[in-house]
């Protein structure tokens, strides 16, 4: 079965960093493209930064020049740095990942989420 786990969320003041960490696991062929999606209530998840596997970034406006992502291919993993975080940056964060099994199938997966919430 494959599973995404997400680590790193939680509570930060305005202007403060976190790192949120995927990792990918179980009867895994092929990563294809990985990101990071967040949503708040009462809205539409929406893209915050994708990887393609090799390497080219994509980000939302919106965290351009704050947010980094990275991804580790050995090690199955995607990671988002998130600096000089604004309380609109709050939400649950969610990890995806384009996967193709070890039968063959390839489709979406998504992670649990992690609350990120930023207040003073």
């Amino acid at each position: 079965q494959v599973q995404l786990v997400e680590s790193g969320g939680g509570l930060v003041q305005p202007g403060g960093s976190l790192r949120l960490s995927c990792a990918a696991s179980g009867g895994i062929r092929n990563i294809y493209d990985m990101g990071w999606y967040r949503q708040t209530p009462g809205k539409q998840r929406e893209l915050v930064a994708g990887i393609s596997t090799g390497g080219s970034t994509n980000y939302a406006d919106s965290v351009k020049g704050r947010f980094t992502i990275s991804r580790d291919n050995a090690k199955k993993t995607v990671s988002l740095q998130m600096n000089s975080l604004k309380p609109e940056d709050t939400a649950v964060y969610y990890c995806n990942a384009d996967i193709r099994t070890i039968v063959g199938l390839r489709r979406a997966y998504w992670g649990q989420g992690t609350q990120v919430t930023v207040s003073s």
